[in-house]
């Protein structure tokens, strides 16, 4: 953890009575470039995004424990900046096809819809997909990540 983000990461914990000595899960950004990171964390910011979705695959090819409730990730800019602190709430993993549209009306973004949902993260997977050399699939795992966010 940077010292910037050490520093966002103990007060906001104090703020919220946390013990700022807490574990981290992950520091992270959404999303893959620089314009859709930021507004995604700015969704954040103003509460219209309460959720995100992983691929299970990429967390597996990169060593990373799937989420559980209770715990602390730091969201970033794309630039490290850090924005907020996600306490982890409810954790679904289901195949791709299987997400709900409850679960993509949380995570804010487009329309709300589910088939918006679909369209934006079968791009998104696939070019996760195509990092770590796997086919998508509409039965890929997709962690789905509801959370609050303390700022």
């Amino acid at each position: 953890m940077q010292p910037i983000q050490l520093a966002f990461w103990q007060q906001v914990l104090a703020k919220y009575d946390r013990d700022p000595a807490s574990q981290c899960h992950e520091i992270f950004y959404f999303d893959d470039n620089q314009a859709d990171a930021d507004a995604l964390a700015d969704m954040v910011l103003s509460g219209q995004k309460q959720a995100t979705a992983g691929l299970q695959w990429l967390n597996e090819y990169e060593g990373l424990a799937t989420p559980t409730a209770g715990d602390l990730s730091l969201l970033t800019r794309f630039d490290g900046t850090p924005v907020a602190i996600i306490e982890t709430r409810e954790v679904i993993v289901c195949p791709f096809i299987a997400v709900s549209a409850e679960f993509a009306a949380a995570e804010g973004e487009g329309d709300l819809s589910l088939a918006h949902w679909r369209k934006v993260h079968w791009d998104f997977f696939t070019r996760a997909c195509a990092s770590i050399k796997r086919q998508p699939t509409l039965q890929m795992p997709i962690v789905c990540e509801y959370f609050n966010a303390m700022t």
